[in-house]
């Protein structure tokens, strides 16, 4: 009986919207609260101005991500998980920077809830990726994935799913190559392709039919551009790839993928 009080106690001391991270590297596990991040050692009121989720200057407390990877080597690759299924494919490297781009895990106190992200829908939290001087490090929105629940140490996307990658016999400088890195950075976080991928928020883009085969002339870079433009509706999800943040010439390389991609169809 005494047990159950106990617990009773440590339950109803807890915020009603107190959440749970959990961080899964290859040598340890650990699940940190949304209390002990708040009063992490290092964690620091941050400003970021142009916030890409909420599209002006927030504020956050928030605790520099690497302090959070301990032991993760540069070229590990890990993913962070978020609670719509949206999964961020993410390279250690940068996660790891101590200077200019540097990512910081931006934690809501459940005191002091963060804004809605639009009408009917939930704020970014309960974490947060975020970038403090993101233009040196060329960060893309899809580097700042929302509603995180779980970061986790995995084996790079070419080796989890091999239904992507391109023609072997091309070289690993080959534009079709540079194309693939670029949709790894872009468009995994949300899209599968050939069934491959962990995302669950946006359609398939080989199967069946790959958006190549079907956007004619430029419609397609101008989807991509800004897909509100071609296919408006309050639902959709899909953000705006500015050439700020995709350059024209990479928009030809993702492009060109997805081209040498259709010719690749593997149905899962």
């Amino acid at each position: 009986m005494k047990s159950i009080l106990v617990l009773f106690a440590l339950l109803i001391g807890l915020p009603a919207s107190a959440a749970q991270l959990t961080v899964e590297l290859d040598h340890s596990t650990k699940t940190w609260q949304t209390a002990d991040l708040l009063k992490h050692p290092q964690a620091q009121t941050v400003q970021i101005t142009e916030d890409v989720s909420y599209k002006r200057t927030m504020t956050y407390r928030a605790v520099p991500l690497a302090a959070l990877l301990s032991g993760l080597k540069p070229e590990s690759h890990v993913q962070a998980v978020a609670l719509d299924g949206f999964a961020a494919e993410l390279t250690a490297a940068p996660l790891l920077e101590n200077h200019g781009a540097r990512a910081w895990l931006a934690v809501e106190d459940p005191t002091q809830p963060w804004p809605a992200l639009a009408d009917g829908k939930p704020s970014a939290g309960p974490f947060y990726l975020v970038w403090t001087d993101p233009q040196a490090g060329h960060i893309s929105p899809e580097q700042w994935p929302f509603q995180i629940s779980a970061i986790k140490q995995l084996k790079t996307v070419a080796e989890r799913f091999p239904a992507l990658l391109p023609d072997p016999k091309l070289a690993a400088n080959n534009p079709i190559n540079q194309g693939f890195a670029l949709f790894q950075k872009n468009c995994l976080a949300c899209h599968r392709l050939n069934g491959a991928g962990d995302a669950q928020v946006g359609p398939d883009l080989n199967i069946p039919y790959n958006p190549t085969e079907y956007f004619g002339g430029d419609f397609l870079k101008r989807y991509i551009r800004d897909p509100q433009s071609l296919r408006h509706w309050p639902q959709a999800k899909m953000p705006a790839f500015a050439a700020s943040v995709l350059p024209d010439s990479e928009l030809d390389l993702l492009v060109g993928y997805l081209k040498h991609m259709a010719g690749r169809k593997q149905h899962p």
